[in-house]
């Protein structure tokens, strides 16, 4: 699903993205609502397990809604954050299991507009994709896509800086507790400014 997003373009930089795992939902521009019932692998799954896509301006939130405890990520330039975006993190979230990646793509200016409209077409060809583009610029955008397995959701973000050349790009996941692996996950929580 793309939309146009009804705000104005700000001159926002890549550098100034937050992480946050937690706290409330934030006025959104655009939202689309995925049910995700199944999750857990048994017929009738988690009932009424839901995962939300959120395009905040310049930034996402993604809230899952289901079984042992509900989710909510922020990826924004959020008032007052000053720390840099986490290249990887791993925490256990009610009974999640959730990891979050993060990683910066810096292109020269062909190569940014053609892959910017490569990730638009995948996102609004996508059965659980969410874009918004920015008036006044076809390359400024925020997308989303979500994929749920057995027992997991992964979802995928870009945040496009055209005026920077730079695209901001994570992946996500939760899964059930105990349902891969027997330990914790590898590393917990904190920031890393490796790109």
């Amino acid at each position: 699903m793309l939309t146009t997003l009804q705000t104005s373009y700000t001159d926002t930089r890549s550098g100034d993205l937050a992480w946050r795992l937690g706290g409330d939902p934030l006025p959104a521009l655009a939202v689309r609502d995925l049910s995700i019932d199944g999750l857990d692998g048994r017929p009738g799954g988690l009932p009424g397990a839901t995962l939300q896509l959120r395009l905040l301006g310049a930034s996402h939130q993604v809230v899952l809604a289901a079984g042992p405890g509900d989710c909510l990520e922020t990826v924004a330039c959020l008032p007052g954050r000053q720390m840099p975006l986490p290249a990887r993190v791993a925490e256990r979230v009610a009974g999640w299991e959730y990891e979050f990646a993060a990683r910066i793509e810096a292109l020269p200016p062909h190569t940014f507009e053609a892959r910017a409209q490569e990730l638009l077409a995948l996102v609004d060809e996508h059965p659980r994709g969410l874009a918004g583009i920015f008036p006044g610029d076809p390359c400024a955008f925020t997308a989303l896509v979500a994929q749920c397995e057995e027992r997991r959701v992964v979802w995928r973000t870009w945040h496009a800086y055209p005026q920077e050349g730079r695209l901001v790009c994570t992946r996500s996941s939760l899964v059930l507790h105990g349902t891969h692996g027997d330990g914790p996950p590898a590393s917990r929580g904190g920031a890393s400014a490796e790109r």
